[in-house]
């Protein structure tokens, strides 16, 4: 597994108080952690934002920073707490608090990917989960925190772009006609990590290049959102979730045909995002 927890994407001139991140899609799978799992390299991936790093790859030309995970969420899950360690998997644990994420077996070490399948035939250490945390989690947010930090002082406001990929099943589930049924879910966490305007416009640039949009439903937002959005300091999270079947082969997680082209159609979002961004904060930058 490499010891760089992130790649990031650094624009020649930063430009916009929009950042985008990647937390899910990570795809450095060691031999180790491979021998360890029950599963074969290609079910781990069910759970993996497989792609969406790529979908993002632009944002510097647009004059946005972006961060992608390397570590893949079946390893360590960047979008939950460093304390949601699941008793079932590590050993060592006092009994938690009934906690959800844990008890469903995606706390931020996992016990399952896709479909409830399990990835370990037994319990790993304390130490070597928080040799985890130390290595990637630890490192992943001590960073997306700098460039929110950094952005809010140069821009007065920041908003990240937290970038997440669904399974088609999920949409398929939902209580809407074919026709109907969302390309993108954005998430706000019912407005508690942005401000309704700064969605509202998320919204607009994902409908400018023809996608269906829905709200909150069933992806409110995840740890992310929750820690990082904070409308009253300037700081907004908006979490999106692309249907996997815009871009890619779910069961042989593999670009589809559509790639190049759902791509482009990416980089237009972000472009329409990023000069958002800019234009509605560089005059509170020039105070």
């Amino acid at each position: 597994m490499t010891l760089t927890a992130y790649t990031l994407g650094l624009p020649s001139a930063r430009t916009t108080c929009a950042v985008f991140a990647s937390p899910h899609s990570g795809r450095a799978y060691s031999a180790e952690f491979l021998r360890a799992s029950m599963l074969d390299r290609q079910t781990i991936r069910s759970s993996e934002d497989a792609f969406v790093d790529d979908l993002i790859s632009s944002a510097p030309l647009h004059g946005a920073q972006s961060i992608s995970a390397t570590a893949p969420r079946a390893f360590v899950d960047l979008n939950r707490g460093a304390e949601e360690l699941d008793p079932a998997v590590v050993n060592g644990l006092r009994r938690v608090t009934h906690n959800p994420r844990i008890s469903s077996g995606l706390g931020v070490i996992p016990r399952v990917v896709a479909n409830g399948r399990a990835i370990y035939r037994g319990k790993m250490s304390l130490a070597e989960a928080r040799t985890r945390l130390d290595q990637y989690w630890h490192p992943y947010h001590a960073q997306l925190r700098t460039m929110l930090d950094d952005t809010r002082r140069d821009f007065g406001q920041a908003i990240l772009i937290d970038m997440h990929s669904m399974p088609h099943e999920a949409i398929e589930g939902l209580n809407h006609a074919p026709s109907l049924r969302p390309d993108i879910i954005l998430g706000d966490r019912f407005g508690a990590a942005a401000a309704a305007h700064i969605v509202d416009h998320v919204e607009a640039a994902f409908k400018n290049a023809g996608l269906r949009v829905a709200r909150n439903a069933p992806f409110a937002g995840a740890y992310i959102a929750q820690t990082y959005g904070r409308p009253s300091r300037n700081q907004h999270v908006v979490q999106v979730e692309i249907d996997r079947a815009l871009y890619m082969n779910e069961a042989r997680v593999e670009r589809s045909a559509d790639f190049d082209a759902f791509e482009a159609l990416m980089s237009t979002v972000i472009a329409d995002i990023a000069a958002f961004g800019r234009a509605s904060q560089m005059p509170l930058a020039a105070e």
